[in-house]
């Protein structure tokens, strides 16, 4: 089995796709080159870094055009600095 881990303070991200197609209020379909490029996504892997605020299973928002997509047995990832995830995506309880 072979499994990506990230190195020099990168972290690898899990791209998700809509599965719904993305549509305008006029009903034209936005063909995928023209989506605008998604920020949250699902840490997979963290590389060696002391005091890191996150870990694998987290949710985080990432700066917009920010690391390198790839493609890896089937499934998208982005590889990105860890400097530039910008928060933790977290659940809270409504008051």
């Amino acid at each position: 089995m072979k499994e990506l881990q990230p190195i020099n303070q990168n972290v690898l991200l899990e791209l998700t796709e809509d599965d719904l197609e993305q549509k305008t209020a006029g009903g034209i379909i936005i063909p995928d080159s023209a989506r605008e490029k998604q920020e949250v996504a699902k840490v997979v892997a963290v590389s060696n870094i002391e005091n890191a605020e996150i870990v694998p299973g987290d949710y985080v928002l990432y700066k917009k055009y920010s690391g390198t997509e790839i493609e890896f047995e089937g499934k998208q990832f982005l590889l990105l600095p860890y400097a530039d995830i910008l928060s933790r995506v977290v659940e809270t309880e409504s008051i």
